[in-house]
């Protein structure tokens, strides 16, 4: 019996075969595609389904890929010829929500949003903010350890994460993390599995770690550049005085020209890079005035508003800028992070590489955190060799200013190749010697992070 036959029988209705249907696994949101179809998708309804699934594959030697809302971008989700395709965004129900002890347990498959429009209700609320937080889910949120416009003060999702339930590859369940707020009982697996990318284990269960919801005054400052680096220094200032705004972002001149055009408005004629600021909390507006300070002085002009209305207008020109490039063809939507007071240096670097290779880098910035989004926008499915070549340089400098490939997105199949360019020959074998551990057939995510052998 194949595999696809074994899957039906043991969950009738959850399996899907049809050619067609399975295509739309072979691509995420990185815009890159399979060369394959896979051999069938299974919406899990429970964690007995995941665990028939992997039991199934684990006999057949028969790779998974765990797919969330395929919102991903760097290839990770992506599913290929032989493979099967565990879609978890059926187990989407809040299991609990505990106001005594600041933790909700939900499973994978709800979206980052829809939990937060709920814990709301309670006063609660869950601190990661991926800009696709409106179409993507907590287990993938997970599984990637992303991060988005608020990590500087809120930190990135490992900070949000006490406990998990965990499908090995060979079908049995574990527990990881505690409920607690202090535990240091054995290895940390439950670290371990946020960031895994898929490939240690399938995460079926979460135990979030919530926060109060904000109240009081929110400032938020729109401010304009001559130039990002300004902006960039500006950014560096502000957290050197001591200052920690919820939000700190930037967008350079390529972005900003984008999300003007993609929205209808006139953004250069105000500057050639925009800087959002959002401070929140009892000392907001008081830290909104230090920051305008600092703004004036580096060059920029700003206004404040404490209108919600208003400062989600400010807030939205930086999230569109995502859809704006999107809509000019494919993406390879690049993720470096480095020191903050580098992020100066690598907007330098971004526009030696336009100038040498001939192409546009568009390059919007958490700059609270350094974490930079040079995106190279072409036409087609395959990634041209000179933008290749252009982020392999901009990925060497990164690591060159201290830094690191991936601040949110992950490794998946775009970044695999420079893996060992940061991690070293040591870590990299011992990284590949872990996977082994929970992974001895090397059926999870196969292919995704680390570099091929041999």
């Amino acid at each position: 019996m194949n595999v696809a036959a074994l899957l039906l029988q043991a969950l009738p209705g959850s399996v899907v075969t049809d050619v067609a249907e399975l295509g739309q696994y072979r691509s995420d949101r990185s815009g890159h595609q399979s060369a394959g179809t896979p051999i069938a998708a299974v919406h899990a309804q429970s964690i007995e389904d995941v665990q028939a699934v992997c039991r199934i594959a684990y006999e057949t030697g028969t790779p998974v890929v765990t797919r969330g809302a395929g919102s991903g971008l760097a290839g990770g989700g992506i599913a290929g010829s032989g493979e099967i395709v565990l879609c978890m965004g059926s187990m989407r129900e809040i299991l609990e929500i505990s106001p005594a002890n600041r933790l909700a347990v939900v499973q994978p498959g709800i979206l980052n949003g829809a939990l937060n429009a709920e814990l709301a209700r309670q006063g609660l609320w869950w601190p990661p903010d991926p800009a696709s937080k409106d179409i993507s889910t907590v287990g993938g949120n997970i599984a990637m350890n992303a991060g988005g416009l608020l990590c500087a003060k809120y930190g990135v999702t490992r900070e949000a994460v006490l406990a998990l339930k965990v499908v090995l590859a060979d079908g049995r369940l574990i527990s990881v993390g505690h409920r607690t707020v202090k535990g240091v009982t054995g290895y940390d697996i439950c670290a371990l599995m946020i960031g895994s990318e898929g490939t240690l284990g399938i995460i079926v269960e979460c135990t979030l770690k919530l926060q109060p919801a904000v109240t009081g005054p929110q400032a938020t400052i729109g401010a304009f550049f001559p130039g990002v680096e300004q902006a960039a220094d500006a950014a560096a200032r502000i957290t050197a005085a001591g200052l920690v705004p919820a939000i700190m972002e930037l967008l350079d001149r390529r972005t900003l020209e984008c999300v003007g055009t993609y929205t209808g408005q006139d953004l250069l004629v105000q500057g050639n890079s925009y800087f959002l600021v959002q401070c929140d909390g009892p000392a907001a507006l008081a830290d909104a005035g230090a920051v305008v300070d600092i703004i004036t002085a580096a060059g920029g002009t700003a206004r404040t508003t404490t209108d919600p209305e208003e400062s989600a207008r400010l807030v939205d020109i930086r999230r569109q800028a995502f859809p704006a490039l999107e809509s000019l063809g494919t993406m390879l939507v690049e993720d470096v992070a480095v020191p903050r007071d580098r992020v100066s240096d690598v907007f330098r670097k971004v526009v030696e590489l336009e100038d040498r290779y001939g192409i546009m880098i568009p390059t919007a910035c958490h700059a609270g955190d350094g974490n930079l989004h040079p995106t190279f926008v072409y036409q087609g499915g395959t990634v041209p060799d000179d933008i290749w070549k252009a982020a392999g340089e901009l990925f060497a400098y990164a690591l060159e200013l201290g830094g690191t490939l991936s601040g949110e997105h992950g490794i998946g199949l775009l970044k695999r190749q420079w893996l060992g360019d940061e991690l070293g020959a040591d870590q990299l074998d011992l990284q590949r010697q872990i996977k082994t551990v929970f992974d001895p057939r090397d059926i999870l995510n196969p292919g995704k992070v680390f570099p091929a052998t041999g």
